[in-house]
């Protein structure tokens, strides 16, 4: 699954999992992201590094959630990970600056994805400087740690802002929409995913496979959609490609949006 239009992001304990490979092939989440940092306790990380290298050196693919730049984990994460085969790229914890994003992608060689994990108000207020730094592929929503850095429940209406800051910048830094946080409770999981489809962001932490299902369906374009997209460009088309009206033409790069991520997902054929 191309990891620009990815819905799903399963996190794994690679400490608690017996086989990280079978793991990896049995999921139908869009990626998985094996976890160095908060699922894995202090005198378990050097372990579930080296199984985490096991797993990349051996055919394996993954992203590798790393601990912070302000730990003393962080630089034996990322001089480890520079020599993985498999490694799709790395989510970085707490990320609070542009700088954080540059020096991880420095210490991997220069050429892995970070993904910055937002879980502080300091990380949010430096949001648009860390979506600008070359080296960020998407942003993600840490929503546990930060609702206990900022001191809300995590309730829609007191996140919607912060929620709304990454879709903000994301857009504004022309990168791929910001993938939300986990839902703990399963019952409550397709609520989470339609607030995380009205918010504008484009893809979920999952905490479960079993997960999967929910988040991928509720995080694509519907067939309605799809329909919609499909017949406005074949009108457009067939009047010559001129606007009738002012409203064609943000319509037309909507139906063009949505048909484009289709395709991505292997649900339409790209837009014309």
């Amino acid at each position: 699954m191309n990891p620009q239009a990815s819905r799903s992001w399963l996190l794994v304990n690679p400490s608690r999992e017996d086989d990280l490979h079978a793991v990896v092939a049995s999921t139908a989440c869009d990626q998985v992201i094996l976890d160095l940092e908060d699922a894995v306790a202090p005198n378990e990380k050097e372990p579930a590094r080296e199984r985490v290298m096991e797993f990349l050196n051996s055919g394996g693919q993954a992203w590798v959630r790393v601990n912070d730049a302000s730990s003393e984990y962080w630089s034996v994460d990322c001089r480890t990970l520079a020599d993985a085969d498999g490694l799709l790229g790395v989510v970085l914890a707490k990320t609070e600056g542009g700088n954080h994003m540059w020096d991880t992608a420095a210490r991997l060689g220069g050429q892995s994805p970070v993904i910055a994990l937002i879980e502080t108000a300091r990380g949010l207020s430096r949001v648009h400087d860390i979506a600008a730094a070359r080296p960020c592929f998407r942003i993600a929503f840490g929503v546990n740690d930060y609702t206990l850095d900022i001191g809300v429940e995590q309730d829609p209406l007191a996140l919607a802002y912060s929620r709304s800051q990454l879709v903000v910048a994301s857009r504004a830094a022309h990168i791929p929409g910001p993938i939300d946080g986990p839902t703990r409770d399963p019952e409550q999981l397709a609520e989470g995913v339609a607030l995380t489809r009205r918010m504008g962001m484009t893809g979920k932490l999952a905490l479960h496979s079993t997960d999967a299902d929910i988040i991928n369906k509720g995080l694509s374009p519907s067939d309605s959609d799809i329909a919609w997209a499909q017949e406005f460009v074949e009108q457009f088309n067939s009047h010559g490609g001129k606007p009738k009206d002012g409203s064609d033409l943000p319509r037309l790069n909507r139906a063009r949006i949505i048909l484009d991520k289709a395709s991505m997902l292997g649900l339409a054929t790209p837009s014309a």
